[in-house]
């Protein structure tokens, strides 16, 4: 069965409605941004927000934090004493989310921090109970790599981009297509971690610690 833009529209129509603070962010983010489409969306929105709150985290990672989207909707699901440690390198569009964590309920809940994503995971000392991987792909297998001691037992990790645009069952050899099918083989041959692939967007892995 193909996602057509009608059925995604009524999937949508079906499903739990985004927060007002939410589609305020979406309609700011195609705006004043020139790469629209990295942010989460409804869909892919509403389901990080249902996994974060199956798992009532206390301590949520999120690298690439883009205008904050997803670092919203994950904290819909943190525990009453949790938090979200969200991680970027873009200078320019940090205003965005800066003012949109400002205007949200979660404000106290979320440390938005601006440097090398390695840094900061290096500088995390506590138990990690989910991660959100949406940032550069050349670095995931990096990432899980340093993040995976850190995360408790039973935690999740949710990779984003996983099909990109589905060219990873094409014939193409460019550098972030090569560094998806890397790391999809990496997490699927790692036996301490267990992995489904979810074709939303442009493809999500939901990946949890044994």
């Amino acid at each position: 069965m193909e996602l057509t833009p009608l059925l995604e529209d009524y999937i949508e129509k079906n499903s739990s409605e985004e927060p007002t603070l939410l589609k305020e962010l979406r309609r700011e983010t195609f705006l004043k941004t020139t790469q629209p489409h990295m942010l989460s969306g409804l869909l892919q929105g509403r389901l990080l927000s249902m996994i974060s709150k199956l798992i009532s985290p206390r301590l949520i990672i999120e690298i690439g934090t883009f205008t904050g989207y997803a670092t919203l909707c994950l904290a819909e699901g943190l525990s009453e004493s949790g938090k979200i440690i969200t991680v970027d390198n873009n200078y320019e569009t940090a205003y965005i989310p800066k003012k949109y964590f400002q205007k949200s309920e979660f404000y106290k809940k979320i440390n938005f921090i601006l440097d090398d994503a390695i840094n900061v995971i290096q500088r995390i000392n506590e138990e990690i109970d989910m991660v959100f991987l949406d940032a550069d792909k050349k670095n995931y297998n990096k990432y899980v790599e340093m993040l995976k001691p850190k995360l408790r037992s039973g935690g999740i990790i949710i990779a984003d981009n996983i099909l990109w645009k589905g060219k990873v069952v094409g014939n193409f050899k460019d550098k972030k297509t090569e560094s998806i099918r890397e790391f999809n083989s990496y997490i699927r041959s790692d036996s301490s971690l267990e992995v489904i692939i979810l074709p939303i967007r442009d493809g999500i892995s939901i990946i949890r610690k044994k």
